[in-house]
């Protein structure tokens, strides 16, 4: 993996009147790794994505991009990014074949809409309406898009919640997936689990300023050597594994 960054935010600054939502934070995503942003409601992580992504003006700090300034060149920023969207904003008595025609003419490229709905298994609901998935298949079908313009980095905003446990491992293989083909991705979660599976480094995020970040592995390695242990004994295995043991990974779509 490459050590160069593809972002570098550096004294990061929102404010609403008084009130401060993001205080001074400064961090590098590398390029080609899964980097998770983390942290509770309300912690700024959502305003952070959203000005690196173009979305939401800064009050101060510098944000680089693949080596485009977002105050000099955030056209050729949104050119490169790929921002997933909520199911809510599809129009949902369109086919997946004409939303993703729709995506191709907005970003003004070519797509074989085909190839891309094989890439996340949906290539035999080409002709469902969008209303009509389940919830995984929004999911894959929303990641998908971000695809559309073939981007250097793509954002995915809680992409498996309310999914059931092999929708969601699903989603994990498909995100890993667009990471090895050469795609850095920056991700939020609330499951903790989840980006200590998919994350190769982590920003926890908590009031508005960075508290910590490295890797999952060092992080939960500093923990211990604090001396903290967990009051349950730790199992080889969970809930989650004993349900996919069951049942299987095999989708089931609705």
């Amino acid at each position: 993996m490459s050590a160069l960054p593809i972002i570098t935010v550096k004294d990061l600054v929102k404010s609403y009147g008084n009130f401060k939502a993001v205080k001074g934070i400064s961090f590098e995503v590398k390029e080609g790794e899964i980097f998770g942003l983390l942290g509770p409601n309300g912690a700024g992580k959502s305003t952070t994505l959203e000005i690196i992504e173009t979305l939401r003006e800064k009050t101060s700090g510098t944000v680089m991009v693949n080596g485009f300034d977002l105050d000099k060149s955030p056209e050729s920023i949104k050119k490169m990014i790929g921002v997933q969207l909520q199911t809510a904003g599809f129009y949902p008595n369109l086919n997946l074949t004409e939303l993703i025609h729709l995506f191709v003419g907005l970003y003004q490229n070519e797509m074989d809409a085909t190839a891309l709905l094989q890439k996340v298994n949906l290539e035999d609901k080409a002709k469902a309406k969008f209303k009509e998935l389940s919830g995984g298949q929004k999911q894959r079908f929303s990641i998908a898009t971000t695809l559309i313009n073939k981007p250097k980095i793509i954002f995915l905003d809680e992409p498996t919640t309310g999914l059931d446990p092999q929708a969601r491992r699903n989603l994990w293989d498909l995100i890993k997936e667009i990471r090895d083909n050469g795609t850095t991705v920056i991700i939020t979660t609330h499951y903790m689990d989840e980006a200590e599976v998919l994350c190769d480094r982590v920003a926890i995020i908590d009031s508005g300023k960075i508290i910590a970040i490295n890797t999952p592995n060092h992080l939960i390695d500093e923990l211990v050597e604090t001396g903290f242990e967990k009051v349950k004994e730790v199992k080889k295995a969970n809930l989650e594994d004993v349900f996919i043991h069951l049942t299987g990974k095999a989708l089931r779509e609705e």
